[in-house]
């Protein structure tokens, strides 16, 4: 069979796409009509890889729908893209290329969990931002005198706690939604003294917990 790669270059409004071995091409908008047009265009049951760059923001919700459809994707380190640019001769990082990249050296898959852990460290990123915000809006209470001001800023500690629910809320939403996330939070809540907040942080910024032995755990 022969092996089909495509590569992705993914810009704020459009992703351009190159596939190998036949040199076809395609151009999309960078919406969910555009991820449609791409699924349509890919026979998943050859595709191999799926490469791309990540591009900040705009990369995510083509990642997450290509999740979905259960493709394998492989998503490139820009640094290790520029290298493979560089020794291709080129000074752009183009779709073509990043076929090419993904046909010459084979880069992981991105699995299932990669992508959770992605969400959930912008989700926990968001929810301490919140919880600066709280914290600055009560001491800000503390000092207000004008009966406006003291108003508007009881209506924005009520919008903070109301938005840090809702995040707290997704956040167990994509745990308990992946049975190995659940299981260590599980076993991480049970411990004495450790909050679910505690608990979140721990899974998030150290994904490898429950698979490490004990010298590779020491620090």
């Amino acid at each position: 069979m022969t092996e089909i790669i495509i590569g992705a270059d993914i810009s704020k409004d459009h992703i351009d796409l190159h596939r190998l071995p036949d040199g076809e091409r395609l151009h999309v908008s960078n919406d969910r009509k555009g991820f449609a047009a791409i699924v349509k265009w890919i026979d998943s049951a050859t595709l191999d890889h799926l490469v791309y760059e990540p591009t900040g923001p705009y990369h995510k919700a083509f990642e997450c729908f290509m999740m979905t459809k259960g493709l394998r994707l492989s998503k490139v380190n820009p640094r290790f893209a520029r290298r493979f640019c560089e020794a291709a001769k080129t000074d752009r990082i183009d779709a073509e290329l990043l076929a090419r990249y993904g046909q010459l050296l084979q880069p992981r898959i991105l699995q299932t969990q990669t992508h959770i852990l992605s969400e959930l460290k912008e989700l926990h990123a968001a929810r301490q931002a919140l919880v600066k915000d709280r914290t600055a809006a009560k001491n800000r209470s503390k000092n207000l005198v004008n009966p406006l001001l003291k108003k508007q800023n009881a209506a924005r500690l009520r919008q903070i706690e109301s938005q840090l629910k809702a995040v707290t809320e997704s956040i167990m939403t994509l745990v308990s939604n992946d049975q190995t996330l659940k299981a260590r939070y599980d076993i991480l809540v049970s411990i004495p003294g450790l909050s679910q907040i505690t608990a979140f942080a721990l899974l998030i910024e150290i994904p490898e917990l429950g698979e490490l032995d004990e010298k590779a755990a020491e620090p």
